[in-house]
């Protein structure tokens, strides 16, 4: 099954097999999502999700806790953790 991803900083959208994480994909397309995790800085790959909340993988316990304790509301989610699973958009924090 595809999914269609929409990167919405370079207003890019790409088809993307589901289950792949965010992460994957951005780096391939140059969007501006920091990752410090690969450093040891868990939580600077938040990002927003304007649209298609639905068709990610649900939180995992550790998102849940790197989100909270960020701060983010409901509408963020971590470009490492979230599998898209059908058509989403996501910008940057």
């Amino acid at each position: 099954m595809k999914a269609k991803l929409k990167f919405a900083d370079i207003d890019v959208t790409v088809n993307v097999p589901a289950g792949i994480r965010v992460i994957d994909v951005s780096e391939k397309v140059g969007s501006g999502i920091v990752y410090g995790c690969r450093e040891g800085d868990c939580g600077t790959c938040i990002m927003e999700v304007l649209e298609g909340m639905e068709n990610l993988s649900v939180p995992s316990v550790l998102e849940d806790k790197v989100l909270r304790e960020n701060m983010a509301s409901k509408r963020f989610r971590l470009a490492c953790q979230a599998q898209v699973i059908g058509d989403v958009a996501v910008g940057l924090v």
